[in-house]
C-alpha cells in the first residue's frame, strides 16, 4: 500500500520582483513534488538553484506565485497569515543549524515554549516537553540551561523542541553544520532512528555523504528539480 503524501506541489513558481514591478529572479520555476507520510528527503542543490525558497515554501515560511500546495490534506496557498502561522505551528517541526535556545530558561522550559502559544496549559506543556527531552537522551537533564550542554546535547534540545508539537512532518536545514563530525553522526544517527519510527523528515543538506543517509533524495537546478531518486546502498555507519 503507497503511503498518504505528507506534501504535495503542483505547479510551483516562486518569483522575486524588483521595486518597480520587474522581475529579478524566478527562484522557483514550476516545480511538481510529491513527499509521502514516513519518507526521509534531502533537499540537495548549489547556491541560487532555489533549494532554500523551496524548503522555506515546504515550511510554510512563504508562499509561491503561483501553483497548489497541500500540507496534509490541507491547501495553505489560500490561508490568512494568522491561520497559516497556527497550522504551520501544529503541523511542522523545525531544526536548524543554530539551535536557536533561549538561554535564561532550562530545557524544559525552551521544549515546551511552542505548546504556550497553542494556548496548552502548563502542567501538559511541561510533561510533553520532558517527553520529548527523553526521547533524545536528555531525561537527566530537565534543569539544565544551553549553556550547560554541549553542542550536540543542544541540538538534541532544538530536536525535542521540534517534536513537542506532534508534526507530522519535521524539517531539518543543515542540522549538524555547528557540529564535529562525531557529534554530527550521532545526530544523523537520531534522525534515522526517528524516521524508523515512522516521522516523515526533508533535510536541506550540500553534503553528499548526509545524503546518502537519507531514503530520497531531490536535487535542484535553477528552480526545477533535476534529480530525484532513490538512495540504494544507503550509508548508516
Amino acid at each position: 500500500m503507497i503511503p498518504p503524501p505528507v506534501a504535495e506541489l503542483r505547479g510551483i513558481r516562486k518569483t522575486y520582483y524588483k521595486p518597480d514591478g520587474s522581475i529579478m529572479v524566478e527562484a522557483l520555476r514550476g516545480v511538481d513534488l510529491v513527499i509521502r507520510s514516513g519518507e526521509y528527503v534531502a533537499i540537495m542543490g548549489s547556491s541560487g538553484s532555489g533549494k532554500s525558497t523551496l524548503m522555506n515554501l515546504l515550511g510554510c515560511l512563504d508562499r509561491p506565485t503561483q501553483g497548489q500546495f497541500l500540507l496534509g490534506d490541507r491547501d495553505v496557498v489560500h490561508m490568512s497569515d494568522e491561520e497559516l502561522s497556527q497550522f504551520r505551528g501544529r503541523t511542522i517541526g523545525f531544526v536548524f543549524q543554530a539551535f536557536n535556545l533561549i538561554p535564561e530558561l532550562t530545557i524544559v522550559e525552551n521544549v515546551a515554549s511552542p505548546l504556550f502559544y497553542q494556548g496548552i496549559a502548563k502542567r501538559e506543556r511541561t510533561h510533553r516537553a520532558e517527553e520529548s527531552l527523553r526521547m533524545v537522551g536528555l531525561g537527566d537533564r530537565l534543569d539544565h540551561r544551553p549553556r550547560e550542554l554541549s553542542g550536540g546535547q543542544q541540538q538534541r534540545v532544538a530536536i525535542a523542541r521540534a517534536l513537542v508539537t506532534r508534526p507530522i512532518v519535521l524539517m531539518a536545514d543543515e542540522p549538524t553544520g555547528n557540529l564535529d563530525s562525531a557529534t554530527g553522526k550521532a545526530i544523523l544517527e537520531m534522525f534515522e532512528d526517528l524516521n524508523r519510527q515512522g516521522m516523515t523528515i526533508i533535510m536541506v543538506t550540500h553534503d553528499p555523504e548526509i545524503s546518502k543517509r537519507c531514503k530520497r533524495v531531490v536535487r535542484l537546478r535553477d528552480g526545477l528539480v533535476s534529480e530525484d531518486f532513490l538512495v540504494e546502498n544507503r550509508t548508516v555507519a
